[in-house]
């Protein structure tokens, strides 16, 4: 049997395809889908194909700075929440840096401005990965941002991921 780690209800994490090298999520096994909170959200045609660009804020209160990425839309897709309020939302396929492995993972955009976590991690993106321990917290070291800036560059020309910043 393959040995699972357990994480906690919160995590750091990184999206080093997005230029995102720590960022704190809510692992929610009640969720089926990621969700990423962003500030800005236009789609566009490239090559036939509809791309996304958006924005986000990340780093610390004291030091906050904008994240501009585009990437190739997946879709709309319905997404509804625990109130059951349906809504559509674009989703996009980024990698995911969480506990030392990194894997592709797809994220809705929205605005989580009011939310206490910018990022939500679904159990999609758990799943035969990860067992979540509620009574735990923040388990995980950060993740390393030179191996995140690292990733950026090494998968920026890869084919079907987004052009990053």
């Amino acid at each position: 049997m393959t040995d699972v780690i357990t994480l906690g209800w919160r995590e750091r994490l990184a999206l080093p395809q997005l230029g995102i090298d720590m960022l704190k999520a809510k692992l929610d096994t009640g969720a089926r889908s990621s969700s990423l909170h962003v500030d800005t959200l236009e789609a566009f045609a490239r090559d036939g194909a509809t791309w996304l660009r958006f924005s986000m804020t990340v780093g610390r209160r004291l030091h906050p700075r904008s994240v501009q990425c585009e990437a190739p839309a997946l879709g709309r897709r319905l997404v509804t929440d625990t109130g059951g309020h349906g809504t559509e939302r674009w989703f996009v396929r980024t990698d995911v840096l969480l506990a030392g492995e990194r894997y592709p993972i797809e994220i809705s955009l929205t605005d989580r401005r009011h939310m206490l976590f910018p990022m939500l991690l679904g159990r999609s993106a758990l799943l035969g990965r990860f067992a979540v321990d509620p009574s735990l917290s923040y388990t995980q070291p950060r993740p390393r941002p030179a191996f995140a800036a690292e990733s950026v560059a090494r998968v920026a020309n890869e084919p079907h991921h987004g052009q990053f910043p």
